[in-house]
């Protein structure tokens, strides 16, 4: 059985994940989104997942996903310039972890027919329908 966090806890781990939902594109570790909650790092990231059903490594990856996923339906930016904009340094990392979570790669994700039929609806479905599954 898990347990929940407490209260006051509970309110620290609500302000990492605004953090982490805010600052996805930075360099974010455990052990500063633990030092900003007031918790040693092995004890953040069990209260973290017991809170909200995934690390904070995978938390944040969800996050830099959603938000690739986005870009890349805009097609304003070229796929390395979304790889540095969602906080990956290396494209090839990044290609990766997106084929992994995706099931295809950027590029053929950009490429895809049904951004438009997204476009008109409204952006709280569409991050529903689109949150990648880690």
């Amino acid at each position: 059985m898990v347990s929940r966090p407490a209260i006051p806890l509970a309110r620290h781990l609500l302000r990492v994940r605004d953090l982490i939902d805010r600052a996805y594109a930075e360099q974010l570790d455990v052990a500063a989104l633990a030092r900003s909650a007031s918790v040693s790092p092995s004890y953040f990231s069990r209260s973290f997942k017991a809170a909200f059903g995934e690390t904070p490594h995978q938390y944040l990856m969800s996050r830099r996903m959603e938000r690739a996923k986005a870009l890349l339906r805009a097609g304003e930016l070229s796929v390395t310039d979304v790889c540095l904009a969602v906080g990956f340094t290396s494209l090839g990392s990044f290609s990766t972890q997106f084929r992994r979570v995706v099931g295809e790669s950027p590029s053929a994700y950009r490429r895809r027919d049904d951004h438009a039929a997204l476009a008109r609806l409204p952006g709280c479905y569409v991050r529903m329908w689109t949150r990648p599954g880690t």
